[in-house]
């Protein structure tokens, strides 16, 4: 996919603030035509108004990804103006932190629309049109709380969990169909967006990513290359992901009694909470919020792990000549010890 990038388009849900917009930056700098989706106008305009100081086409599509029919109608307008779309990101996002008793249904109703929802109606969306093609790649920006949920975000967990569920299913049906179309997942730690500024939240205080964190750009570069390389079926982003995955995996009686202990206090700091949130009406809709939150002083802007994925091939010559070479060692020094 990363032949000819400047005559590609993506799509991109979520791209008014925080991870999505921080992708739709990425894609434009490396020269993608981009159709961006969100509530949110002033922040969709002003994410528009970065891709093109790149050089790089660029239109803004204000939907509600909770609506199927509005999906279909924005890939329409999309693919009349810009083009066949090529890539489709799904980063939709809307959550509420608080206590599983203490969330309305409809709230609980309103986080899986958007988060698991948002994502199923992309897929359908972006798969009638890749389908018929054979082509095209499918990006689904999935959590470390896709394998393992914590205290006070069962909503955002539960679909997380789904997002897996429902992927899998469809790389199935793809596989049997013989389809070229390609479906993969990017797999985050907690990010430094400003998502922790409007979510809503009934914890006493105010919310915050539990540590460590990383910046929006970091995990912005994950999904772009996942993207371009969509081989992979999933990739885990940031080492606190592969400790949590492989955690639930290995002793998930131990995550439960930690999270039990420590997961509360880990996600709320002493300060009052938001006064508004976006979870029914958008909070950048007269305001542009920009991609980073409150947390710059303590975000990482680098993870090696992303490092390694993106030299995986080199890692591994590397580490298998390395492997080569000290068998070479031992047999020779046990052939020494022999003849000695």
């Amino acid at each position: 996919m990363a032949g000819e990038p400047s005559s590609q388009v993506v799509v991109i849900s979520g791209a008014s603030a925080g991870v999505g917009r921080a992708t739709a930056r990425e894609f434009a700098r490396k020269g993608y035509a981009l159709a961006l989706l969100a509530r949110g106008r002033a922040g969709l305009d002003a994410a528009v108004e970065e891709a093109r100081a790149e050089g790089v086409p660029a239109m803004a599509v204000p939907v509600d990804v909770t609506d199927a029919g509005a999906v279909r109608e924005a890939l329409a307008r999309v693919e009349s103006e810009l083009g066949p779309v090529d890539i489709w990101v799904n980063c939709a996002f809307a959550s509420i932190i608080a206590p599983f008793m203490e969330i309305e249904p409809e709230e609980y109703r309103r986080v899986t629309d958007v988060c698991y929802h948002g994502y199923v109606h992309g897929t359908q969306a972006a798969l009638e049109r890749m389908l018929p093609r054979d082509r095209g790649v499918i990006v689904q920006v999935g959590s470390a709380l896709a394998y393992r949920g914590i205290p006070l975000q069962a909503a955002y967990c539960g679909a997380k969990h789904a997002i897996r569920g429902f992927t899998d299913s469809v790389r199935s049906e793809l596989v049997h169909q013989g389809s070229h179309v390609k479906v993969t997942e990017v797999h985050l730690p907690a990010v430094n967006t400003p998502q922790f500024t409007w979510v809503r939240s009934r914890v006493g205080g105010r919310p915050r990513p539990v540590p460590p964190v990383y910046q929006p750009e970091v995990v912005a570069d994950a999904i772009v290359w996942g993207a371009e390389h969509p081989r992979r079926r999933r990739y885990w982003v940031g080492a606190s992901t592969v400790v949590t995955v492989l955690g639930q995996r290995l002793a998930p009686r131990l995550v439960t009694w930690q999270q039990g202990r420590s997961g509360f206090k880990a996600q709320i700091r002493d300060l009052r909470p938001p006064e508004r949130d976006n979870l029914f009406q958008p909070l950048d809709d007269e305001r542009d919020y920009g991609a980073h939150g409150e947390f710059d002083g303590e975000a990482h802007e680098s993870s090696p792990l992303q490092e390694m994925n993106q030299r995986r091939r080199t890692a591994a010559l590397v580490g298998a000549a390395g492997f080569a070479a000290g068998a070479v060692g031992f047999a020779v020094t046990r052939g020494r010890r022999r003849r000695a």
